[in-house]
């Protein structure tokens, strides 16, 4: 089950789902928009490692989903990766790849990633991996 605005309004307003700095022109009906953390140029051809503005904080019951913005989709920028696993804490880094025709300038604060959650049946198990705590863009850990 993906969760709604409703939803995810009520898990945050009892401290059960933390998005920090959360916007309000960033809730969707069944998404929420992370910003980017920082200025960066997303050069046509290149990965370009991304932090979201908000440290997030998932429960045991709720994962998550990231998804590039159909108007980044449209100008040729995708994200690789995409999942968040229960428990993680932090920023989380988007691995935006851009393979549309020109550099884009990507503004600080600017809505880029939708992060779709959902309900995890059972869950009981946090994430503890490499990445848990992150605070800005992190390369890959082995």
């Amino acid at each position: 089950m993906i969760l709604s605005r409703e939803i995810i309004l009520d898990r945050i307003k009892r401290n059960e789902i933390v998005l920090d700095p959360y916007s309000e022109d960033s809730q969707q009906p069944a998404s929420y928009d992370l910003r980017a953390g920082e200025d960066y140029l997303l050069k046509k051809g290149e990965v370009t490692l991304v932090h979201s503005m908000e440290k997030i904080e998932l429960p045991a019951d709720i994962a998550a989903t990231l998804m590039c913005r159909s108007s980044f989709g449209r100008r040729g920028i995708l994200i690789g990766g995409g999942y968040v696993d229960p428990g993680f804490r932090g920023n989380l880094t988007l691995c935006l790849v851009n393979m549309g025709p020109e550099d884009y300038p990507l503004k600080k604060g600017e809505r880029c990633v939708q992060v779709i959650m959902h309900e995890v049946l059972g869950g009981k198990s946090l994430y503890n991996g490499r990445y848990q705590d992150s605070e800005g863009a992190i390369e890959a850990r082995n």
